[in-house]
Parts: structure tokens; C-alpha cells; sequence
């Protein structure tokens, strides 16, 4: 069993993390670089790692770079060991000693980030329902991704050979727009299309969008002539292997999401965030995957601002003295709590009217929904420390609103 305690100088880990192998580093107490090597993405890796580390001194702490749960595990091995385990959430390259991207450079990095101060992560050691929400928002945010390429190429494939189903509905990949492609994948089979085929066609598949079928098939036809012709069983081919692409993407989106929201009925804060305005299933994973650990170790709303992204750091020297945007944070945890704040205005007349003002005051729509952001966090703050379910009905500033 590895022993907790060891002498020598103290030295900072840093760690880059992949599916198959781990990179690591270690400095000393004035940043020099002292030695990095690769361990395999294993237990006993792990180990290995922490093992060798401790060789060149006393462990102070360890930072850890990367993303999804490639560094979960070893945190956890670092973290039951007795070791101090930063999230170096995208170390700062400009403040490097080392020039260039590669793994011993990013392991480099993750160090000097924790040496700083700039490891303002959240800690990857996490309870399983917290763990699982996070992973699970990370999978559904590949799989947006992945499906946002998949509507470009269907949306380009269209342009060049078939122009008249881009825009005849309101999405790509909505569903009648996905039977559409699959009914008339090719302008041949979409030849005899008429007025009743059209509105048969509405019928069958429960069109909502409030377009009669005439308009439809006036917009259908005033398209452009599609500039290059494939033949047609080739286009059929394309359009239909896009169209199963995208129906396979919506159903991991909705699948994943269905799970997001079974997850989050578990978790024991949840309810103390639910009913802030403005946040959906998603949102709310976000605000409990990424927040929820900083606002449990921190000591201030102000502390979590700050880690949050959602405040900005005063620089003076001399004469000078400026209030700049604030890059070392957690920048998973900022975009939670501004995409919050953001949809909050839009149901919320008092985060409404903070922006307002903000505007007013010549900030621009980022600044502005930081502010929204920074003022939330107080409220979120005070819903997670005192057990107290968010209700706009016990919100001294919205009541105040109202009563203006």
C-alpha cells in the first residue's frame, strides 16, 4: 500500500488525460520542470503514477487535465491516497515556459496552473448521481454536436442537387422534414407531386406547422434548379443515408435526455433549483454537474462568482486601475450559469430588468448577462446553504419589482 507521507522537497503534479493513457509531470516549488511520463489508463497506472511522482519529493498537489470521465478514476486513486486533486479546466499556454501543444506540454501545464493559483476547476472527486448527470450532459452535448454536422451535410447535399426540401420546412431535422426526405428523396420522385398528394401527405404525418398545402408546394417549386444533377439512385442513396443519420442522432438526443431528467429526480438538490425561471431539464443538469461542487466548497456567493467566471478581477498599478474580464475560471461552470441567466430574463422581470440596465449603462450582451449571472449566484447561493427550494414568491427583489 503507498504510504501518505514522504520527504524530500515538495513538488506539484500535473496530469494530461486521454482514453488509453495518462501523461504526467511534475515541478518543483518554483515551477521548474522535473521529469514527465507516460502511465497506461489503468488502476494500476494509477498507482504507478502516483508512485513514481513521490519519488522526486513530498506531493502537494496534483492537477488534472481533461475532459468526460477520462480523469475520474484518477482522481479518485489520487483523492483516496490523501493527495489534493485540482480540475485544470484549458491551462493558460500564454503563461507557459514551454512553447508548442503536445502531452508533456499540456502535463507541464496542469502543474503550473495548480502551482499559480489558476486551478480554479471544480474537484473531479464526485458523488455517483452528480458523476452521472455530468457524463450524461457531456454525451448529449457530443451528440448535438455530431447531429449539427450531420444537418450541414444533409443542408449542403441539398443546395447542390436538390434545393426544394431545404427550406420547405421549418427545420432539417424536424420530423416532417425528415419524412418529407424519405418520402420524395430526389426532385424525379417529387415530379407528380400535386396540391392533394401534398395535403395527404400533411395529414399522414401530422403536420403542426400551419401552412396549407398550397403554400408548401409553391414553396417547393419556386426553389432554385439544383445547379449539378446526380443520378437518382445515387442522390435516393445520399439523402437517405443522411435521414437515418439524423433520426439516429435525435433518438441518442432524446434517449439521453429522458435519462438527464430520470437522474435528476434522484439528486438531493434538485428540487432546490427547479422552479428558477427560465431552466430546463438541460440547464438545470448544467447548474448541478458544474456549480453544485463549487457552491459546497466555497465560503461566499461572491467566492463562487469568482470561480464562475461570473465576476470580473480588478487590476491596479500606479495610477492605473482597471476591471477586466476574468479568464482563470471554470469556464464549464460559467457557461451553466450565463446560459441561466440568459433564459432567465426572458421569464423573469427582475433578471429582465438587470440587463436592462446593464445595457443602459453601455455593457454589451456578454457583460450584461454576467451581471444577470453574478446576481443569481447569490440567490442560487442562498437556496443551496439554507435548504430552501428557489420560489419567486419569497424573492424580496422580485416582489419589490412588482410592487413598483
Amino acid at each position: 500500500m503507498t504510504s501518505m507521507t514522504h520527504d524530500g522537497p515538495q513538488i506539484t503534479g500535473g496530469v494530461d488525460t486521454h482514453g488509453l493513457t495518462h501523461h504526467a509531470a511534475v515541478i518543483d516549488p518554483i515551477g521548474r520542470h522535473l521529469a514527465d511520463r507516460e502511465f497506461p489508463a489503468t488502476i494500476r497506472g494509477y498507482r504507478d503514477l502516483l508512485d513514481w511522482m513521490r519519488t522526486h519529493g513530498t506531493l502537494v498537489a496534483v492537477g488534472v487535465e481533461g475532459t468526460g470521465a477520462y480523469g475520474a478514476e484518477l482522481a479518485r486513486v489520487l483523492t483516496a491516497a490523501g493527495v489534493t486533486v485540482a480540475d485544470v479546466d484549458r491551462p493558460d499556454r500564454k503563461t507557459r515556459r514551454m512553447k508548442g501543444k503536445s502531452d508533456p506540454i499540456d502535463a507541464y501545464a496542469a502543474a503550473t496552473a495548480v502551482l499559480s493559483g489558476r486551478a480554479t476547476g471544480i474537484p473531479k472527486s464526485r458523488d455517483g448521481v452528480v458523476e452521472a448527470v455530468r457524463v450524461l450532459r457531456i454525451a448529449r452535448r457530443s451528440a448535438v454536436k455530431a447531429r449539427t454536422q450531420a444537418m450541414n451535410q444533409i443542408r449542403g447535399l441539398l443546395e447542390q442537387h436538390w434545393p426544394g426540401p431545404r427550406n420547405l420546412f421549418c427545420s432539417l431535422v424536424s420530423d416532417i422534414a425528415l419524412n418529407f426526405l424519405t418520402d420524395y428523396p430526389t426532385p424525379q420522385a417529387a415530379a407528380r407531386l400535386g396540391e392533394a398528394r401534398m395535403a395527404a401527405f400533411c395529414k399522414r404525418h401530422a403536420y403542426r406547422g400551419g401552412k396549407p398545402a398550397s403554400a408548401l408546394l409553391a414553396r417547393l417549386r419556386s426553389a432554385p434548379v439544383a445547379p449539378v444533377s446526380l443520378p437518382t439512385p445515387v442522390l435516393t442513396a445520399l439523402i437517405t443515408a443522411q435521414v437515418q443519420l439524423l433520426r439516429s442522432l435525435q433518438a441518442t438526443i432524446t434517449q439521453l435526455e429522458t435519462t438527464i431528467k430520470k437522474c435528476l429526480a434522484r439528486h438531493p438538490r434538485a428540487v432546490l433549483l427547479a422552479r428558477l425561471p427560465g431552466v430546463g431539464t438541460i440547464n438545470l443538469a448544467q447548474l448541478l454537474a458544474e456549480v453544485g461542487p463549487i457552491l459546497d466548497r466555497v465560503e461566499s456567493a461572491e467566492q463562487a462568482a469568482a470561480e464562475c467566471g461570473a465576476a470580473p478581477v480588478t487590476k491596479a498599478s500606479g495610477k492605473a486601475h482597471g476591471v477586466y474580464f476574468r479568464w482563470a475560471a471554470n469556464t464549464r461552470a460559467r457557461k451553466a450559469v450565463t446560459a441561466f441567466a440568459h433564459n432567465s430574463r426572458m421569464q423573469s422581470p427582475w433578471a429582465a430588468a438587470l440587463y436592462a440596465n446593464a445595457r443602459a449603462r453601455g455593457k454589451h450582451n456578454p457583460h450584461a448577462t454576467r451581471i444577470v449571472a453574478r446576481a443569481w449566484l447569490r440567490v442560487i447561493w442562498a437556496c443551496w446553504h439554507n435548504a430552501t427550494p428557489y420560489d419567486p414568491d419569497n424573492h424580496p427583489a422580485t416582489q419589490r419589482l412588482k410592487a413598483s
